[in-house]
């Protein structure tokens, strides 16, 4: 007989394993680390203290009733770095892309919420599509409860956003308010819309790295 102990370890393993065995190995074949393998290459080892593990979207609309993954597309919690607390979240590329939902963006806003009230530091590992479209505004308003934090705590605490994928649209308008930025050189991106866009509009052919990678922001938009 199942007891509640057997269903909440169950529900744990499937929110440590994200989208699954298949995405996860797409994620090493590009060359690039799980949400949860950054942060352990990030924090003290053991010092990781994860927050709302099981939080589910709320989406039944477009058959996202079907595919509810326990996390939500993002990693939040406090741990330290050289014995310092942080405050830290970790988008998942495996889950939904990463992109950001109405429960997605509660998550981040909570651990921002803790970090400005004992001032310790934000870091934000961003690997998101951007807004999760199935969820249309209410996407869109987890994203300007985000930046209303960003804004709170410009001046109060550090905030830090580490770029470890290709980050469009809303992805970026967060990570551009805060304190310090770092990119993967071929490998992370930051722009308002992407190439196949450019092209459509101006007819204008660029590559991912010319319109936002690594070398585009530390030469050229600063």
């Amino acid at each position: 007989m199942e007891t509640i102990v057997d269903r909440l370890e169950a529900k744990r393993a499937a929110a440590r394993l994200g989208g699954g065995e298949k995405r996860i190995a797409a994620q090493h074949a590009k060359g690039k680390l799980t949400a949860r393998e950054r942060l352990n290459v990030l924090l003290d080892q053991g010092s990781f203290e994860e927050l709302d593990m099981y939080v589910e979207h709320n989406c039944v609309d477009f058959g996202m009733a079907d595919q509810i993954i326990p996390g939500d597309g993002v990693v939040t919690g406090s741990g330290t770095i050289n014995g310092r607390l942080v405050f830290v979240f970790s988008q998942d590329f495996t889950v939904f892309g990463g992109s950001l939902s109405e429960r997605h963006a509660q998550k981040i806003c909570k651990i921002m919420d803790m970090a400005m009230k004992v001032g310790a530091p934000v870091i934000g590992i961003n690997d998101s599509g951007g807004a999760r479209i199935q969820e249309g505004v209410a996407s869109l308003g987890g994203y300007a409860e985000v930046f209303q934090r960003n804004v709170l705590a410009s001046g109060v605490v550090p905030q830090i956003s580490l770029i470890m994928g290709p980050c469009a649209g809303g992805a970026v308008y967060s990570p551009a308010m805060t304190d310090f930025i770092f990119m993967v050189k071929d490998s992370s991106y930051m722009f308002v819309t992407g190439p196949d866009v450019v092209k459509t509009v101006t007819n204008e052919v660029v590559s991912q790295e010319e319109l936002g990678g690594a070398v585009t922001h530390t030469t050229k938009s600063g």
